[in-house]
């Protein structure tokens, strides 16, 4: 039943999709939503093939991979479980690339709330979102940065947790949490509420990898829509959307 509801929820996620030529599915973290789609955009001026793209939290995509959904590309929101999709046989060795570096914020959704780290300590503060970070790794990193600052206590008090940093978002604009932790590529070209930019001496670096499955291994598109992550296109979307970008370095570690 597990792989069956995992099969379907991927394939409600392509429906619509048009007939004839060259189509890769992804399979894409939900921070990276509205980069995706820009660069989803872009690979398909640029190649006439066409990304199929399906978000959800990091975890939650691998374990539709696991339970065979039909994903070709997965790009994640962390190292981790793209090198176990390696290990595992899930997917293509040596595929593996960092495409992007996330920052994470602190956002509020009340001009003038969000000044720097002390908004965590606010007395009058009841709620604090944060992803799932078994889930998702910039709920991991909200929590890291937590306990750097000597908040962790506060936060874990007060969380109200997301499946990922898109319902986190939710969760802010919404009213039903203060304050969130997010990716700031949610909120880079936002004009209102307040903000902190966490700095990434706060928690481990979010390198976001790029892996090419097994599924896609004798789909050209798939391996063209890999190779166009690292293009100066799609860069230059990565850096409007608040990533930052390094070269990746054999093996697939990201380059300094």
């Amino acid at each position: 039943m597990a792989v069956l509801c995992a099969i379907l929820l991927a394939g409600a996620a392509f429906a619509g999709t048009p007939p004839g030529g060259n189509t890769v599915r992804a399979a894409v973290a939900a921070n990276f939503t509205a980069a995706a789609r820009e660069i989803a955009a872009a690979f398909e001026d640029a190649t006439g093939d066409a990304a199929l793209l399906s978000f959800g939290s990091t975890g939650q995509l691998y374990a539709q991979i696991l339970q065979g959904a039909p994903f070709e590309v997965f790009l994640a929101a962390d190292e981790a479980r793209p090198e176990l999709a390696e290990r595992e046989g899930l997917a293509v060795p040596g595929s593996r690339r960092t495409y992007a570096v996330g920052r994470l914020v602190l956002f509020s959704a009340e001009t003038g709330r969000v000044t720097g780290s002390d908004a965590l300590r606010d007395p009058g503060l009841r709620r604090i979102a944060l992803a799932n970070p078994a889930l998702a790794p910039y709920g991991r990193a909200a929590l890291e940065a937590a306990r750097a600052l000597g908040v962790e206590d506060i936060v874990r008090d007060r969380q109200v947790i997301g499946q990922n940093v898109s319902q986190v978002h939710q969760f802010v604009r919404t009213g039903n949490a203060e304050l969130g932790f997010l990716a700031l590529s949610q909120v880079v070209r936002s004009t209102d509420g307040s903000r902190w930019l966490v700095p990434e001496r706060l928690h481990a670096p979010i390198r976001q990898q790029a892996v090419l499955l097994e599924a896609g291994r004798d789909n050209p598109a798939a391996a063209r829509f890999l190779d166009f992550l690292g293009s100066g296109a799609a860069r230059e979307i990565l850096r409007r959307h608040g990533y930052r970008t390094e070269p990746p370095a054999p093996g697939g570690r990201s380059g300094r």
